[in-house]
């Protein structure tokens, strides 16, 4: 069982773009950690050609700290999939805040929203996937988004994880482009063949 989240708000900078050192609020709950400032930082300068105009899925979004980053960056729309319903009313306050009509709230299981999409629907060039570090998500989850057909040929897959075995379970089709550690986060840039 979920620990209720504290009133507490704790908050994280949007790194570069439209909105810049904004500061996006998210709840004390618990499981739920925001991609640190380096990490993004260095996923964003991976994405900087491909980014502008791009449709993005924040799966397991968390904070949003992803999805919001991309929109910064001229991301077209970003669809944000959460469950935890205290964590989805900052992320829809966020978007309320900062005046976002390009980002779309989906308060659900991400493997419920998933299977819940219609088949054949190539309609993301750019997932993030950043299920929780204490469950075993990830590779079902890259599973799952591999035969949901929404994402598109050639579409890009950042993943981010504790444990590095968990690359090991990636779909085949799916190639590495870039890779990196910081402290006890593994990230990795994967593009669909």
């Amino acid at each position: 069982m979920q620990k209720p989240a504290s009133s507490k708000r704790n908050s994280v900078r949007i790194i570069a773009g439209e909105f810049r050192s904004r500061k996006l609020e998210f709840p004390n709950v618990e499981g739920l950690r925001p991609t640190a400032d380096r990490i993004r930082e260095t996923l964003f300068n991976w994405l900087q050609d491909s980014i502008q105009g791009e449709t993005c899925l924040d799966l397991f979004s968390g904070s949003g700290a992803l999805g919001f980053e991309a929109l910064s960056r001229g991301a077209k729309q970003v669809d944000f999939v959460e469950k935890d319903r205290i964590a989805a009313s900052c992320i829809r306050g966020n978007l309320e805040r900062f005046n976002i009509a390009r980002g779309t709230l989906y308060c659900a299981d991400a493997f419920d929203w998933l299977a819940a999409q219609q088949a054949g629907m190539s309609r993301y060039g750019l997932v993030f996937l950043d299920p929780p570090f204490n469950e075993e998500f990830l590779a079902d989850a890259c599973i799952k988004l591999d035969a949901s057909g929404l994402l598109r040929k050639s579409g890009l897959v950042y993943i981010e994880t504790a444990d590095v075995s968990e690359f090991g379970k990636i779909p085949s089709v799916w190639r590495k482009l870039k890779s990196k550690k910081a402290g006890s986060v593994n990230y990795s840039l994967y593009q669909a063949q």
